[in-house]
């Protein structure tokens, strides 16, 4: 592995090629909780980890805010028995210290930015007052940290040649967006190469049923304009940041089909997926179709497991949510959103479920609005079956496979996980993937 000439895009791409014509990685995204749910992942991807080059962590390595020590618990530890080298891009939580944590152990940043000149704006001065400042890590614990030597990679956003398949990572920050000088690179990177190309982001641009382009600053232009470009030659999307698996393979105007996934199922609290509607009824849905939609927990089995959960709470109670079965979950959710049951036809739904249903659909948590992030983390789940998720992808000249693995936390299922999805692009293909 070499850094490439720090002149121009390629200072900024970490060379794995090597002259090989094929490739294996892990990906996960949203990882670093530390907890149960984290470490349940971690037997399932390494009975998966055998012949694959790196694992590439996608958005929020540690929860809640970042922290140089925090990595003892929340990487180090958990990872220790991964062979390979481990590259990541930071997540909205990975900036809450300013990347500080991110950049020390990643890029080999020792000390933090200096903090830039207040000058006369109130808004800096409002941030510099209330913002939560980078914690000043122990000399002596630091020395003591039980760390293995991670490759080094050359900043927060950066690509990976890895020979069939170019890698290119950005950081979106806590916005989501990216700035000027970040979409200058992402064209320079994505112009110099023509082989298939994947975006690993921090922020998904398909993601719940809607479409974020992403923003760049003072431009009109979209970071998926970049990407959907035919002369860029991108293949796929994978973007962190939502604690869940979603599949949209989305229609382009030159006929090509563009893959974009969410794969935040790494550890981290779960995000439910039985508000996500029905495809064909949002204004995604000329691009994309439900029948190609997918997502993990199906949502039958998130609207039962949130039963469970709010069932446990005073809130939940009050308002009448009772433990709903996943079959009667799911019958429910087909007649509720109009979909075909992803279970057996002809289940019926009793009154019981039907009001629990009801009640659970209108109780703070679902979506992602105000509420979302501290009913979320009260929720949490950290019993089997666990619903997270991890990616393989292998790919060679003219092909490239991508399976979803579910990590349950059940033991009879940590050396042998399910395949939950899988999808393969071929370059002869007429639109690409399968």
């Amino acid at each position: 592995m070499k850094i490439l000439d720090p002149s121009g895009a390629s200072g900024l791409t970490v060379d794995r090629s090597g002259g090989d014509e094929t490739v294996s990685f892990l990906v996960l995204g949203d990882t670093g909780e530390g907890d149960e749910s984290q470490f349940a992942v971690v037997g399932s991807l390494l009975s998966q980890a055998a012949g694959t080059d790196f694992m590439f962590i996608c958005s929020d390595v540690i929860y809640p805010a970042g922290g140089v020590e925090e990595y003892q618990d929340k990487f180090f530890w958990p990872y220790r028995e991964y062979p390979g080298a481990i590259y990541a891009i930071p997540g909205n939580h990975d900036w809450y210290d300013d990347c500080v944590a991110f950049m020390h152990w990643f890029c080999g940043v020792e000390s933090p930015p200096p903090q830039a000149p207040l000058g006369l704006s109130p808004k800096l001065l409002l941030r510099r007052l209330l913002w939560r400042r980078p914690r000043r890590p122990n000399p002596e614990r630091l020395a003591a940290m039980n760390t293995f030597a991670l490759p080094g990679q050359p900043g927060s956003y950066f690509a990976i040649d890895t020979g069939p398949l170019l890698l290119v990572g950005i950081d979106t920050g806590i916005t989501g967006g990216v700035d000027a000088g970040q979409a200058a690179w992402l064209k320079r990177i994505s112009r110099q190469s023509p082989k298939p190309k994947i975006l690993l982001t921090g922020k998904p641009i398909y993601v719940d049923g809607e479409y974020h382009a992403g923003r760049i600053e003072n431009s009109a232009e979209t970071v998926d304009q970049i990407v959907t470009a035919a002369e860029h030659n991108y293949i796929a999307a994978i973007g962190g940041d939502i604690h869940n698996y979603q599949r949209y393979p989305v229609q382009l105007d030159d006929g090509r089909k563009m893959l974009y996934l969410v794969s935040g199922g790494g550890g981290a609290f779960m995000h439910e997926t039985h508000s996500i509607p029905n495809i064909d009824r949002t204004r995604i849905g000329e691009r994309v179709s439900e029948e190609e939609f997918r997502c993990y927990p199906l949502r039958g089995d998130s609207l039962s497991l949130y039963s469970k959960l709010y069932a446990r709470k005073l809130l939940g109670r009050l308002r009448g949510a009772r433990e709903v079965p996943p079959e009667e979950a799911a019958a429910y959710l087909a007649e509720h959103l109009g979909v075909q049951p992803v279970r057996e036809e002809g289940i019926a739904v009793s009154e019981h479920s039907r009001r629990a249903a009801d009640a659970l659909m209108q109780l703070p948590g679902r979506g992602r609005g105000a509420l979302h992030i501290p009913f979320s983390e009260w929720l949490d789940w950290n019993e089997a079956p666990l619903f997270k998720s991890f990616l393989r992808i292998d790919a060679s000249a003219g092909e490239v496979r991508i399976c979803c693995f579910a990590a349950t936390g059940c033991a009879g299922q940590e050396g042998e996980p399910p395949v939950e999805d899988e999808l393969v692009w071929t370059a002869d293909a007429p639109s690409g993937w399968q």
